[in-house]
C-alpha cells in the first residue's frame, strides 16, 4: 500500500530560491495545497493547448498585486482572459495617474481619518482626492468618441487600456503597469460580471445623465466568454480557471460551462483544471467556499479531471507573490493568444453552432 510522497524535512537556510522552498518544504495542509496549486499550474496548466482564465475579487490591486503578479503573468503569455471586479481595476488606476497609496496598520481611528479626508483599505491609506482624480480621468476617457456606444466589459476595458498606458508613459512613474495597460498591450480580454457595481460603472451611470451614450452590453459578456472557453475545447486545447478570491467574478467564469452545455445545449464537459485560493468556507452554502466537486454537479468542472483541481484556503495577497514567482521560475513563457482580437470570429463559430443545434 502506497501512503503517498514521504515528508522527508531538511533544515532551511537563507539562500534557497522559490522552486525549493515550493517543492521540498511546502510540506502539509494549505501549504501543501499551496504547493500542489504552484506545480499544477506551472507543470499542466501553462501548456501551450491550454487557455487560462484568471478571476480577481476583493481589494487585490490596491496591495500591488496586479503589478506585482497579474502583469507580469499577462506578458509571459500565462493569463489569456480575465474576469474581474470592477473594484480592482479601478484602483489598479490610481498608480497610473501619478498617485501613492501607503501602507500603515489597520489599528488606527477611523474617525480622525474622515476628519482628514483619508480612506482606509484595511491597512491601505490614501487622500481622498485620490478618488476624485480618478474619477475626473475615468470621466474625461467616457466622453469621448470612441465610447459613445454599447459595448461588452472587455471593450470598454481595452479603451481605457489605451489611455492608462499613456498616462503611464508619459508619467514615467517608475515602470508602474497596470493590468488595464497589460492586457491591452497582451490583447487579454478583461470582463466585469458586474460592472455597475464598481466606480467604473458608478461613472458611466453618472453620465449617462448627462446624455453620454456609454453603455454596457451585458449579454455580450456572457456570449464572449462562453465562446473563449467553447473555442478552446472545439479546437482540441483545454481549459484552465485560477480563481483568486470568490464572489461574482468566480460564478461568471465557471457558468461559462452551464451555458454552453444547458442553454446553449452544445456538447461539452467542464474546465479541465480548477485552482482557487480562497478564505471562504464551503459548509455555509455560499459561492465563494463552494468546491470543485460541488461545481461538478453543475457541469462546471469535468468529472474526469477532478483530480486537476486544487483550492488552497490561504490568503490571495500570500498565495498571490508564491504562485506567480514559481509559475515564472518553471514554466517557459506561451505565445500571446490575444483572445480579445479574435472575440467576433469566436463570437461567431459558437453562434453558427447554436443556430445550426436549433436548425435555424
Amino acid at each position: 500500500m502506497s501512503y503517498g510522497v514521504k515528508l522527508d524535512p531538511r533544515p532551511l537556510t537563507g539562500d534557497i530560491g522559490v522552486r525549493e522552498l515550493v517543492d521540498n518544504y511546502l510540506f502539509a495542509y494549505n501549504a501543501a495545497r499551496l504547493r500542489e496549486a504552484c506545480q499544477l499550474f506551472a507543470r499542466t496548466i501553462a501548456q501551450p493547448d491550454v487557455t487560462i482564465g484568471v478571476t480577481l475579487s476583493g481589494a487585490l490591486t490596491p496591495t500591488g498585486l496586479g503589478t506585482a503578479t497579474i502583469v507580469p503573468l499577462i506578458r509571459a503569455g500565462l493569463i489569456d482572459w480575465v474576469v474581474s471586479t470592477g473594484a480592482n481595476l479601478y484602483h489598479d488606476m490610481h498608480r497610473s495617474l501619478g498617485f501613492e497609496l501607503f501602507g500603515s496598520t489597520p489599528f488606527t481611528n477611523d474617525i480622525e481619518l474622515r476628519e482628514s479626508k483619508i480612506i482606509r483599505i484595511y491597512d491601505i491609506l490614501f487622500h481622498q482626492d485620490v478618488l476624485l482624480e480618478s474619477d475626473a480621468f475615468v470621466r474625461e476617457c467616457l466622453r469621448g468618441e470612441e465610447f459613445q456606444m454599447t459595448m461588452g466589459t472587455a471593450e470598454l476595458h481595452y479603451k481605457l487600456g489605451r489611455y492608462t498606458k499613456a498616462r503611464e508613459e508619459a508619467l514615467g512613474i517608475g515602470g508602474y503597469v497596470s493590468v488595464l495597460t497589460a492586457a491591452y498591450e497582451c490583447g487579454v480580454p478583461i470582463y466585469t460580471s458586474s460592472p455597475g457595481d464598481s466606480t467604473l460603472g458608478m461613472n458611466v451611470a453618472a453620465l449617462a445623465m448627462e446624455g453620454n451614450k456609454c453603455r454596457f452590453d451585458v449579454e455580450r459578456d456572457v456570449n464572449e466568454s462562453t465562446a473563449i472557453v467553447y473555442n478552446a475545447k472545439k479546437s482540441g486545447g483545454q481549459s484552465a480557471v485560477v480563481i483568486v478570491g470568490g464572489g461574482s467574478p468566480k460564478n461568471f467564469i465557471l457558468q461559462t460551462e452551464p451555458q454552453i452545455q444547458e442553454v446553449l445545449g452544445l456538447d461539452e464537459a467542464g474546465h479541465d483544471y480548477f485552482i482557487q485560493f480562497t478564505d471562504a468556507r464551503p459548509d455555509t452554502g455560499g459561492l465563494s467556499g463552494a468546491t470543485p466537486s460541488e461545481a461538478m454537479t453543475w457541469g462546471k468542472i469535468d468529472p474526469d479531471q477532478l483530480p486537476g483541481t486544487v483550492v488552497c484556503y490561504l490568503d490571495s495577497t500570500v498565495a498571490l507573490p508564491i504562485l506567480t514567482s514559481y509559475v515564472l521560475a518553471c514554466a517557459e513563457p506561451r505565445p500571446l493568444k490575444r483572445l480579445y482580437d479574435r472575440r467576433d470570429a469566436l463570437l461567431a463559430e459558437i453562434s453558427a453552432d447554436y443556430r445550426a443545434k436549433l436548425g435555424l
